[in-house]
């Protein structure tokens, strides 16, 4: 928005004047904030969180100070608060009690018992409603990561455990496959390539790393099992992607991994359990080859390549 500019209290009725004097359609605002338009119709709609100007035909328009409150909303989000609670807290903040991250609780529980009944519908219709209220960053930070550790610590040795896993993986691929594949339609420019150098058919830290990386604007190729050595670079050459992201939770032939990234000039980022495991030697080769860095998961994934200028 053009500081110059001196904005009314209230936009110009015609849209494309509102427009000219500084006024943001809420496409902006999503783009600015990185909270998707559904999410802010949702927080507008069902807690009165943000609440635009509207022009004489009901097209929503956002100053400067509905941005900056879009932003506060995201601090609250970041910090474990659920979306129901925030609203007291931004006009009056306060540290946030414990209780107002219960919500958080009760989705996974809700989640959880869905799993353990096979219920994709129920899976599904909670999953969609948490996912109009909530950005990516929140969902996977409070949501999605935590769910995931939760459930492999109650499939430890369970009977159906392996029923359960199979089940959930296979909605949680087609889900954010779908989201992802709705996202790289509306989106163009170079992609981020993301590939599974694991030996386990799905990662689900790597589609969370989609999911982030596809709701900041930026289009993803999905490659979900390894290439061979040599490989990697061609499928560079041909996607020409602006990074890649390679993602194990296996231990890793470090000796081979100069071998493995010869050629590739884009940003590399190497994710996953593989980074504690290789830790000490992952680190030296940042320092050897040029545009490597290491994260351990979905949202140090992210970070690093926001922090490049790459999402």
């Amino acid at each position: 928005m053009n500081d110059d500019l001196i904005m009314s209290n209230t936009p110009h009725t015609d849209y494309s004047q509102a427009l000219v004097e500084g006024w943001l359609p809420i496409r902006d605002v999503s783009r600015i904030t990185g909270v998707n338009a559904v999410t802010l119709r949702a927080w507008e709609r069902r807690y009165g969180l943000i609440v635009p100007q509207r022009t004489a035909k009901g097209h929503r328009l956002f100053s400067n100070e509905h941005i900056q409150r879009i932003q506060h909303i995201l601090l609250w989000l970041n910090r474990g608060v659920a979306v129901s609670q925030i609203k007291p807290l931004l006009d009056a903040p306060a540290a946030p009690d414990d209780s107002l991250a219960n919500d958080w609780q009760v989705w996974r529980q809700t989640l959880i018992q869905a799993i353990s009944e096979l219920a994709e519908r129920k899976l599904d219709d909670c999953f969609n409603q948490v996912m109009s209220l909530y950005p990516a960053r929140a969902l996977c930070e409070q949501l999605l990561i935590p769910l995931l550790k939760e459930l492999e610590q109650r499939w430890q040795g369970q009977f159906g455990a392996q029923l359960e896993r199979v089940f959930f993986h296979s909605w949680l691929r087609s889900k954010l496959g779908a989201r992802i594949y709705h996202n790289n339609r509306s989106l163009s420019g170079d992609p981020v390539l993301l590939i599974n150098h694991s030996d386990l058919a799905f990662e689900p830290h790597l589609w969370l790393s989609a999911l982030l990386i596809s709701n900041s604007h930026c289009p993803v190729e999905m490659f979900d099992a390894p290439l061979p050595v040599g490989e990697l670079g061609l499928a560079v050459e041909r996607l020409k992607p602006r990074a890649v992201v390679l993602y194990s939770s296996k231990t890793l032939n470090t000796h081979q991994l100069p071998k493995l990234l010869n050629g590739i000039e884009c940003p590399i980022v190497i994710a996953g359990p593989t980074v504690c495991i290789h830790y000490d030697v992952l680190s030296v080769s940042t320092t050897e080859i040029a545009g490597l860095c290491l994260a351990n998961d979905p949202i140090e994934a992210h970070q690093r390549l926001f922090q490049l200028g790459l999402v």
